[in-house]
């Protein structure tokens, strides 16, 4: 068994990376998958303060629906994102304007 610190660093390493994606990136897809990490991060946290708990399992049942809640989040933010690919030819946010007319 890891002791809570590792597991610690670890949910905060992802979490950071994750933010640093969202940041840094400009392609909608990997800003996706950037908040995805950072979801992550914040599972592994909640299981590893459960841990410190033994019997009480409140850390994986909240972690399970996080996961839950991160899948649907991801189906639906991928559907927006084939849509405004779909009329505006790009993925990239910047570049999305309402003003802007399909030619």
């Amino acid at each position: 068994m890891l002791p809570i610190e590792h597991l610690l660093y670890l949910s905060a390493f992802l979490f950071s990376v994750g933010m640093m994606i969202v940041f840094t990136k400009r392609n909608a897809i990997i800003i996706l998958l950037g908040i995805e990490l950072m979801l992550n991060g914040a599972n592994l946290n909640l299981v590893a303060f459960n841990q410190t708990q033994p019997g009480l399992f409140d850390g994986q049942i909240f972690a399970l629906f996080v996961i839950i809640v991160a899948v649907c989040e991801a189906a639906v933010g991928m559907a927006i994102v084939l849509r405004v690919y779909h009329f505006y030819n790009t993925a990239v946010p910047d570049q999305i304007s309402e003003l802007k007319e399909k030619p």
